[in-house]
């Protein structure tokens, strides 16, 4: 209970000899003993990565001490095990979230707060979006607010100078939004994050580097990202749609205009 109020003090600022050394401690005792409820441990993460926002010297700690993308990517492989995707919704009184969907979403919500202010290059990133891959595939038929977290986290992934491109083709994450854009429909909250997605990634790409050896070495995960795009049929839709996508985008950062179907000819 302690470590679940801990992780709803966020943007206050706390000095470090205060709490550092406790939460370092609690975290490699759990990884090592696996002693605290899957809340807890959650909970203690999630309190170190609020910190990120006022103190970024704390990176080295997160990333290289503590190993959170590991550590990430291992709890959502087993909460995915452990919810029962398959269940039949229930009513809205309440009892609607299990204590495994809670947890699971703190998690994600942990995440977006790390792809956004996190900057450090982090060796476990292909196996942490290897695992929310795993999560979006489970949740996207009867939990759209899991599987919506999902892709807005590759969004904000995407965004980020850390994360190579690489990553994201070597998890699947850009196979699966792909297959989104096929199911998703232009109201759908979803379909602003998938096309952004596309749009972050396309600036990654072409974005001149004054390091000639970087761009040999991109050379190749720009020909798989445009070879995948083609195969679907959406190099030429995305590419152009970057040309007018803040002249179509409306309210709410997911609503367009009405006759943006005739735009995308799949539809």
């Amino acid at each position: 209970m302690a470590l679940l109020a801990l992780s709803n003090v966020k943007f206050c600022k706390l000095k470090k000899e205060l709490f550092l050394d406790e939460i370092k401690e609690i975290i490699k005792y759990h990884q090592k003993h696996r002693n605290l409820t899957r809340i807890a441990y959650k909970s203690a993460w999630l309190f170190l990565i609020n910190r990120l926002y006022k103190d970024k010297s704390l990176e080295t700690v997160i990333v290289n001490e503590l190993h959170f993308g590991r550590s990430a990517a291992r709890e959502l492989k087993e909460l995915t095990k452990c919810v029962n995707w398959k269940r039949e919704k229930e009513e809205e009184d309440g009892r609607g979230e299990r204590k495994e969907e809670v947890v699971l979403l703190g998690w994600l919500n942990s995440l977006e707060f790390f792809f956004r202010f996190c900057e450090l290059r982090n060796g476990g990133y292909v196996e942490l979006f290897s695992s929310i891959v795993e999560v979006l595939r489970a949740s996207r038929d009867d939990f759209r607010g899991i599987s919506n977290q999902c892709i807005y986290l590759f969004d904000k992934a995407a965004k980020n100078k850390a994360v190579q491109i690489d990553f994201l083709l070597k998890s699947g994450a850009i196979d699966i939004i792909l297959e989104e854009i096929h199911r998703l429909r232009l109201n759908d909250e979803a379909a602003h994050e998938c096309l952004q997605f596309f749009k972050n990634v396309s600036k990654r790409l072409k974005r001149k580097k004054k390091d000639e050896m970087k761009e040999v070495g991109k050379k190749p995960t720009k020909k798989e990202l445009f070879e995948k795009l083609e195969e679907e049929g959406y190099e030429d839709v995305i590419v152009s749609f970057c040309e007018m996508f803040d002249l179509l985008r409306q309210k709410y950062f997911y609503a367009y205009s009405s006759n943006v179907s005739i735009y995308f000819v799949y539809i």
